[in-house]
């Protein structure tokens, strides 16, 4: 270690902030100078021995000077930017300010590296003062429950609020009311090395003044303040010729003691610095005795790292100090560590530490800023979906677009004249429901819902199409028992959440298995003629498949019976999708221009032809490789609930492999894909989450983790969602525009029904898609609202509008 020892004048001391900043800037500029490093940008720490209020590594706020510091201008200002302010004004280095610690607290790092048990750092030189490893849990300032923080005491202002009065002496009081700040650091003043010779000097004066020292005779030496010296007193007390000593101290000032006056002298300094020690071990003791309990230890073993020339220097200060903490705790086995050069060996030590997790800090947002879209961006995605939906509606592009843009033959939405009783089954994932919903018009205009909730085993799933189809027809007969309508025929709408190409309302041919599913023979195939052959091998009773929909045609027809300008449809559940309105013109697929026809856009596999490769990040192609279907519905892979707890789940196994989180130990269950459910993104991403309960998400998940830990997890979890957000509002914000463009609208007012989990469940999602939507679409005035029970009751309506058609038609 290279160090330089530079004097502060007196003048600048007591002059401007500027002038004493200037000064540390300058002594800073020789000392690189002298070690040919000022063309290099290092890191600085910056120990800063005055009582601050510290609001980060980095930034500390002078509460008032002490030891005689008197600079305008500072008191009440972050001390790291003075520093750096006065760097700039010279020009010629620049050095990168990681942290500013206190002397005590780098007195205790340093003694930490020399033994792990150091957790009290303590300075009793010309000030005093101490610090020591608190509970976070006990922290109210500082958010965060896990872990320990240090606590910078500044204890030296024990005492200011009149705490001490009972034991302070008239002694004191003069040494208080002559210093530079009355009524402030009582407790430093009482046992720190700036002040110690003082006392001693106070009360040989009276002693002299009261005939009971020197003959009753006075020098102006001993008269003057600041003449003895802490030094002297540490001389006096020395192991050989103190008495001798004290004579030379004595005649030094001006007198001519007898041997008694040397005696005397001598006990009066005995008293004062075993006062001194005194004091000090019972606020030690003190500490001690809170970190025991903050343990809950039955006997504590703990080092004190200890710094400050009272202590180093004083022949018997350090033994009565380690003397009286022994005897105060008993109970605690102490040692006490001298830090060799604490305040500045220790800044390094923490300016190396948080250089480190700086570093770490940086490194992980690189990684995330890979995730994190700007407005440009976004706007990009736009104009590529705008581009994808011409493709998919072109019958010359359609076969080879992956934005399917599949006309559903849903031509109408409720006018409010429906009514009747209609069966619906909402097939979309591992759940499968059956529906009797009833549809009243007139005054008692309204639905009435019945269901029942029937799991699909995965054996089933994953077996033939016979299998399921029976599976399902099984579900209907056991609901229509249940209902006791065994037997009835009634008109029915069949919610299928899969891509399918439809021929008609009734007539939907399944183009490929998605969200899990796997049974054969289906893909290719109606699904209304499965259903119906499962029906009849079954011979118990007869449906009227009316329609064939997608939930997310659904949950526009439920919004659509509240909201007349309901005309898109979007989940963003386990997978997501979008619908909307389209002229007949535009859907090339079906014959006649006149009129609108709903169509599925099928959006999750937008970027399965690599438009969207640009915005990928190797996460994305990660989750996408060890998908059930790689390739394909990757813009579903990157906003939908299914697969951003994966997402996320692959970002923390980087970032464990590269030692930025969890301490570089990969758990097993980190391994274990699934693991992160989406579930918990919106756990931990809310509001009025706690760290300790983030903790123990992570903790339920087997991820032993830090309090720092949690907040990156929580990081994560947010730039994740917060993607997901964007790219789905960049999507909705191509929809509505399109719609104002067909109509040649300057403005646009509409609706988007909207389901689905991540919707729904999660805190931020759904502020986030709005507020991308809202800045992407200006032209256009979008309303959200909220689809109960889209996939069952809107299969319902969609029958019920279809057969009033139907009927209408017959007459």
């Amino acid at each position: 270690m290279k160090n330089q020892i530079y004097a502060i004048p007196e003048d600048i001391m007591r002059g401007s902030g500027t002038q004493l900043f200037d000064h540390i800037a300058e002594c800073l500029a020789n000392f690189m100078e002298k070690l040919q490093i000022k063309d290099k940008k290092l890191p600085l720490g910056f120990t800063f021995s005055f009582p601050c209020i510290q609001t980060k590594l980095d930034e500390s706020f002078l509460v008032s000077w002490t030891k005689g510091f008197k600079s305008s201008g500072v008191e009440g200002k972050d001390v790291v930017t003075l520093i750096r302010k006065a760097i700039q004004r010279r020009g010629d280095f620049d050095i990168d300010i990681v942290a500013v610690v206190n002397d005590t607290v780098g007195t205790m790092m340093t003694c930490g590296y020399d033994d792990q048990n150091c957790e009290i750092g303590l300075i009793v030189g010309t000030g005093s003062n101490a610090c020591y490893m608190e509970e976070m849990r006990h922290i109210d300032t500082v958010e965060g429950d896990e872990g320990r923080m240090c606590i910078n005491m500044e204890w030296g202002a024990f005492g200011d609020d009149g705490a001490l009065d009972d034991i302070r002496t008239e002694f004191d009081q003069e040494i208080d009311m002559g210093s530079l700040n009355p009524g402030k650091q009582l407790f430093e003043k009482m046992i720190s090395g700036m002040y110690m010779g003082e006392l001693v000097r106070l009360i040989l004066v009276k002693m002299a003044k009261e005939e009971l020292l020197f003959g009753g005779k006075l020098s102006p030496e001993l008269l003057a303040t600041g003449h003895f010296e802490t030094k002297d007193v540490s001389d006096i007390e020395g192991e050989k010729d103190g008495i001798q000593k004290a004579r030379e101290i004595l005649m030094r000032l001006g007198l001519d003691p007898t041997q008694e006056d040397c005696v005397a002298t001598h006990r009066v300094c005995q008293i004062v610095s075993t006062r001194s020690a005194s004091l000090c071990a019972a606020t030690l003791a003190a500490v001690l005795r809170r970190i025991k309990e903050n343990k809950d230890a039955e006997r504590l073993r703990s080092t004190i790292g200890v710094d400050g020339s009272v202590y180093k220097k004083h022949p018997h200060f350090a033994k009565r100090l380690h003397k009286t903490v022994r005897r105060l705790v008993p109970d605690c086995d102490i040692r006490f560590l001298r830090s060799e050069d604490g305040s500045g060996k220790g800044a390094a030590m923490v300016t190396a530490v948080a250089y480190r997790l700086a570093d770490q800090h940086r490194a992980r947002q690189k990684t995330l800023e890979s995730l994190k879209l700007s407005r440009e961006q976004l706007l990009e995605v736009k104009r590529r979906m705008k581009e994808e939906m011409e493709r998919g509606l072109s019958k010359e592009t359609h076969a080879v677009a992956p934005v399917k843009m599949l006309p559903t033959y849903v031509c109408a939405t409720p006018d409010g004249t429906e009514k009747g009783d209609f069966l619906a089954l909402d097939l979309g994932g591992t759940n499968f429901r059956v529906l009797l919903v009833r549809v009243r018009n007139g005054k008692r205009r309204g639905v009435e819902m019945h269901n029942k909730i029937y799991s699909i085993p995965q054996e089933v799933m994953h077996g033939t199409g016979d299998e399921l189809f029976d599976h399902i027809v099984q579900c209907i007969a056991d609901f229509l028992e249940y209902m006791g309508m065994k037997g009835v025929s009634l008109p029915l709408g069949f919610t299928f959440s899969f891509p399918c190409q439809q021929n008609s309302l009734d007539e939907s041919i399944l183009l490929k298995w998605t969200k899990g599913f796997k049974a054969s023979g289906c893909e290719g195939e109606d699904v209304v003629t499965l259903l119906k052959e499962a029906i009849h091998r079954r011979e118990e009773f007869d449906l009227d498949v009316v329609a064939v929909v997608n939930d997310t045609v659904g949950t526009m027809m439920t919004c659509g019976y509240e909201d007349p300008h309901c005309e898109v449809g979007l989940i963003v559940g386990t997978g997501s999708n979008a619908c909307y309105m389209e002229e007949m013109r535009n859907v090339e697929l079906v014959e006649g221009d006149e009129g609108r026809m709903c169509v599925n856009m099928e959006w999750g596999a937008f970027g399965d032809n690599g438009c969207l490769d640009d915005f990928r990040t190797e996460f994305d192609a990660a989750v996408d490789e060890l998908s059930l279907n790689p390739g394909k519905q990757r813009f579903e892979k990157m906003i939908s609930g299914m697969y951003l707890g994966e997402i996320v789940r692959n970002i923390l196994i980087d970032f464990t492999k590269r030692g930025l989180l969890f301490r570089g130990r990969i758990s097993e269950r980190l391994k274990t894909r699934g693991i992160f459910e989406t579930k918990f993104l919106s756990q931990i991403e809310s509001d009025c989450l706690a760290l300790l309960q983030v903790r123990a998400i992570l903790h339920h998940l087997g991820l032993d983790s830090t309090c720092d830990d949690s907040i990156i997890v929580k990081e994560v979890c947010t730039v994740v969602a917060r993607r997901a957000a964007q790219l789905c509002g960049a999507g909705m914000a191509a929809v509505v525009d399109k719609i104002r463009e067909n109509r040649g609208l300057d403005t646009l007012k509409v609706t988007v029904g909207v389901d689905g989990t991540l919707y729904k469940l999660h805190p931020h999602f759904a502020k986030v898609m709005h507020e991308t939507v809202k800045d992407l679409a200006p032209k256009c005035d979008v309303s959200f609202l909220e689809s109960e029970d889209g996939s069952g009751k809107g299969a319902a309506l969609i029958t019920a509008v279809a057969c009033r058609i139907r009927e209408a038609g017959q007459r």
